[in-house]
């Protein structure tokens, strides 16, 4: 079922009504059908949410200059027009920034999270670089960065083996309005000096997955993020760069299934 609610949030409800509720948020540049070969398996046991974010996809462009906050509020409009009182959240890339960013504003109406491929605090050098890239994104609109993001996201073999999944992708991040992309990706660069060591700490159950090979998103950051939430599990999945979700969604919702499976909310 795809809707919009009146504000302009695009969404679609999978899976049985009255089942738990698992929201999906997608990362920069990118749209719900992120997560499409999530899906079937995902909504066999729950009743998932994917929507776009704010400036992206078919959803409104943002009420204001994009932040973790307009986004967590975003997340929580959406729960309120749909009757959701609380819901775990699996968030991706930026999309694991904003899920952190709902549960410290909104505890009661987030459940277990899972945080996938999601940057932590780094260090210097990695920070510049970051900062750098958002600043050519400023100058060139997302086409700037387009080929060296792509090389980031997936690994070669995929890259020549699935050209028609990487020119959708492309398609997905070149559809961005510029001044709203740069917005955001400036958002994912800067945004984590909010979610350092939270005071107070995230209390939700928790389960952080990176891959091997992402650069942006590493093991040590997932490692970091699990150390600062109480009990929360890390997961490093082995050979795959930061699309890995797309590349092999499997490795992703398996553990997902698991992790969901032992919580209540």
């Amino acid at each position: 079922m795809k809707r919009r609610t009146d504000d302009g949030t695009a969404f679609e409800l999978h899976g049985p009504a009255g089942a738990p509720v698992l929201v999906l948020v997608h990362g920069l540049g990118l749209t719900r059908a992120t997560w499409e070969g999530h899906l079937p398996a995902l909504a066999e046991r729950h009743r998932v949410l994917a929507y776009d974010l704010a400036g992206h996809g078919e959803s409104a462009p943002p009420a204001a200059r994009p932040s973790l906050t307009l986004f967590s509020e975003q997340l929580r409009a959406l729960m309120d027009a749909l009757g959701i009182a609380r819901a775990a959240v699996s968030g991706f890339s930026l999309g694991g920034m904003i899920n952190r960013r709902f549960a410290m504003d909104h505890p009661g109406r987030c459940g277990p999270l899972v945080i996938l491929n999601s940057p932590h605090e780094r260090d210097p050098e990695a920070q510049r670089l970051v900062e750098e890239r958002a600043a050519a994104t400023e100058a060139g609109g997302p086409a700037a960065t387009i080929d060296a993001t792509i090389a980031r996201w997936f690994t070669p073999g995929f890259v020549a083996a699935r050209p028609d999944l990487i020119a959708r992708v492309k398609a997905w991040v070149l559809a961005n309005d510029p001044a709203t992309y740069a917005a955001c990706r400036q958002v994912l660069a800067t945004g984590v000096t909010e979610l350092i060591r939270p005071d107070p700490p995230i209390a939700h159950p928790a389960l952080v997955i990176t891959c091997e090979n992402d650069t942006g998103s590493t093991p040590a950051m997932t490692r970091a993020i699990a150390a600062e939430i109480p009990g929360a599990a890390a997961l490093i999945v082995p050979g795959l760069q930061h699309m890995g979700l797309m590349e092999r969604p499997g490795l992703f919702t398996a553990p997902t299934l698991d992790f969901l499976a032992a919580q209540r909310w």
